[in-house]
């Protein structure tokens, strides 16, 4: 019988989006209020010699780095304290902010912005990795160009190699990757009952508060955000949002005004952040019958202009190295570095859709070396429970890949259409395997996120949640509701989630990493039983719920050596081509998953999680061209930058099987990320068989294949 939690319900905000009632950032009004549009800059590198601004007509402001408050620093603190707010006396990228014009009609903040002029000293920059590796132009952070770098070894991989009776290697390459979030960037702030209040199309409200506090020189608490209905953010509005915040908000203390900005679509692809690429080299070392004695990883992603959060992302894609695989001795460096391009940040996966790409496309490529079966070869070596980790630290859950790829293999006529699939025929079909570690790496989540929730029940009855996580379309307000009724016995629908407001809600973490179900629905559980024992005390009750690591995980930060996740969704993905022989066009014609996600916390949403997942996935490994020149986006409009629709693939078909995991609520782990890692490796297997040549870079356009078949195809990538 199917567990009643993972059964569908309404969700809570489908009329509100479906009739057009509820209310985006753009639709708020305050009165007096004025508008703002940035100044960036038209350079990647370059000293700033001059801003000369004409005459303003009364009520219209230019704010830059002067207008900062004493006490204040000029900079946009996340991970590290490295962005600057404002570009000051140099500039680091194309579309950096360098002063932002404010004022009450749009139309002529326009012509103000158009008559301004900067004066450049232009300076070399180094726009892609190559470059900065070779310091084009000299050093643009350190004396290296690296923000973070990467070593860990597992076993003994110089023994390995010493041994080996054959070594095979290959690089793969990744691009960015826009997240066309349907919303686009924007923030209204303005002063409320004396605090400075900011409203924001965000992820993670307490992100803002820290980064326009810290700018402002204020204590955090005189600082308040308050989350609006947010369309969409993939990870795109985890940090983004506090590089405008802080403008935003000197804007206000300048002007004494609300202030509203909301980007075009145009500017917002234009400057904000995108996925990572990567460029990511393996060797395999063999013994005489083709068993794999070891492996060594070389992991390099463009981190742009800031750090941001690239340390993470790359940790993510170097601790992802090895995907499914038990490899009993691995070496592993990975490096993040700085270029003069638009700063790159989260994206969904964060790391792990650039490293699984890479090891699944290896995998195939090691077997297809040896004259092996690459699913039988893949497949040989597995993890299981137990199996330790590129980290040296253990997958303590069983590991259920057998039985999530007999069902995917079932329901897609696998192994009779690979039969059928003669390589080079232009019709493939592939397969890839995936994890995703649920939750911040290692102990970030004790040492670094320290999550909160609270629970309240009122003197008429009703139930409150008081988290930070928010709703971004993904399903967390219904989920949440549900887990809450279910540890009470009630009805989801007498449970209300406050709308998160920094002043109101503890901190219970950004919305990303696959966390929300996983670590704070865990805590909100925990916190709704703590509840229910104490039902029967009259009037108002309140219960405090604060994140405790499970004892049996162990990370040490400083080696990166332990459990770097507690515990990881494991997934199996296939998908079926026809290559057009003239055009090189690829058509998908059928798509296959299936997903161990511990338990399904409402099975209709996380089929949406599948369904968006896979086909955004599809996007990145097939049609979403991102190009940079001198480090500036040629893709700026959606005219130009290509997005599956609905009609560009078939529907997915997906299954789930239950495994549940003891710290999740109700068995969950995290959903949101593993959906969409293993659609680029599988879509890339199926093209690579249909027309019988290896594809090591995504995305995998016409022009790539066209390249590939004119070209030795061990060398096409190059």
């Amino acid at each position: 019988m199917k567990p009643t939690i993972s059964a569908a319900v309404p969700r809570v905000d489908s009329h509100g989006k479906t009739s057009g009632d509820s209310k985006y950032l753009a639709d708020y009004y305050f009165p007096d209020m004025l508008y703002a549009r940035t100044l960036r800059s038209t350079r990647a590198r370059a000293r700033i010699l001059a801003v000369t601004v004409p005459d303003l007509p009364v009520g219209y402001f230019y704010v830059d780095h002067t207008d900062l408050p004493p006490g204040g620093s000029n900079c946009v603190e996340m991970i590290k304290r490295d962005w600057r707010a404002f570009a000051a006396d140099l500039t680091s990228f194309h579309g950096e902010t360098i002063g932002m014009v404010v004022g009450p009609d749009r139309g002529e903040i326009l012509r103000i912005l158009d008559a301004i002029t900067v004066e450049y000293e232009d300076l070399e920059p180094a726009v892609d990795i190559d470059e900065a590796l070779a310091l084009k132009g000299g050093p643009i952070h350190g004396s290296d160009n690296i923000f973070a770098e990467i070593n860990l070894k597992k076993g003994d991989p110089d023994a390995a190699f010493a041994n080996a009776a054959r070594i095979v290697e290959n690089t793969y390459h990744s691009g960015a990757q826009e997240h066309v979030y349907l919303e686009p960037q924007a923030l209204a702030a303005c002063i409320v009952d004396g605090k400075l209040t900011i409203y924001a199309s965000t992820q993670c409200p307490f992100y803002i508060r820290h980064s326009v506090a810290t700018a402002l020189g204020y204590a955090e608490d005189q600082v308040r955000i308050r989350h609006t209905v947010t369309g969409g953010g993939f990870g795109g509005k985890e940090h983004y949002p506090d590089v405008l915040a802080v403008p935003l908000a000197v804007a206000v203390l300048k002007t004494g005004k609300p202030v509203q900005l909301v980007l075009s679509r145009e500017e917002d692809m234009e400057v904000t952040s995108k996925r990572h690429p990567s460029r990511i080299h393996l060797r395999t070392a063999l013994d005489a019958d083709g068993n794999i004695l070891g492996m060594e990883l070389d992991t390099i992603i463009d981190a742009g202009a800031y750090e941001s959060s690239s340390r993470v992302v790359l940790q993510r894609a170097v601790f992802t190295g090895i995907g499914v695989y038990d490899i009993p001795n691995v070496r592993a460096h990975g490096r993040a570095v700085c270029t003069n391009s638009v700063p790159a940040d989260a994206f969904r996966g964060f790391g792990a859709p650039q490293g699984l790409f890479a090891i699944e496309m290896h995998m195939s490529y090691v077997a297809r070396e040896i004259g092996a079966d690459e699913d039988e070869f893949r497949a040989r070596y597995f993890a299981r429970q137990g199996t330790r980790t590129i980290t040296n630290g253990h997958v303590y859950e069983q590991v259920m890949l057998p039985e999530l790829l007999e069902r995917v293999k079932r329901a897609a006529d696998y192994d009779r259409k690979k039969r059928a699939c003669v390589p080079g025929s232009g019709r493939g079909i592939g397969l890839s395997f995936v994890q995703h570690g649920s939750g911040f790496t290692g102990s970030g989540e004790r040492d670094i996120i320290k999550a909160r929730v609270r629970l309240r029940r009122t003197e008429s009855g009703v139930v409150e949640i008081c988290a930070s996580c928010v709703e971004i379309g993904q399903g967390i307000d219904t989920t949440h509701r549900k887990v809450v009724a279910d540890a009470l016995g009630i009805p989801y629908t007498e449970v209300r989630l406050l709308n998160t407001d920094t002043d109101l809600t503890p901190d219970s973490g950004p919305t990303c990493a696959s966390r929300s179900a996983s670590v704070v629905g865990y805590l909100i559980e925990q916190a709704a039983l703590k509840l229910k024992a104490r039902w029967t005390e009259p009037g108002l009750i309140e219960v405090e719920q604060q994140y405790a690591q499970p004892e049996e995980v162990q990370w040490d930060a400083e080696t990166m050596q332990g459990d770097a996740y507690p515990a990881y969704s494991w997934g199996v993905n296939c998908v079926e081509v026809q290559v057009d022989p003239v055009t090189h066009e690829v058509e998908t014609t059928g798509i296959w998953t299936a997903y161990e996600i511990g338990r399904a916390l409402d099975e209709l949403v996380v089929k949406g999680q599948i369904d968006g997942g896979m086909i955004q996935g599809l996007g990145y490994a097939h049609i979403e061209k991102l190009e940079r020149k001198d480090g500036r986006f040629l893709q700026t409009t959606m005219a130009d930058y290509a997005i599956p629709t609905s009609l560009d693939y078939p529907s997915v078909h997906s299954e789930l099987i239950d495994n549940p995991y003891p710290y999740g609520p109700s068995g969950a782990k995290g959903a949101g990320e593993v959906v969409l890692d293993g659609a680029a490796p599988a879509f890339a297997m199926a093209v690579q068989h249909a027309i019988g040549a290896p594809v090591c870079r995504i995305p995998v356009t016409p022009e790539y294949l066209l390249e590939v078949s004119a070209h030795d195809p061990v060398h096409a990538q190059r």
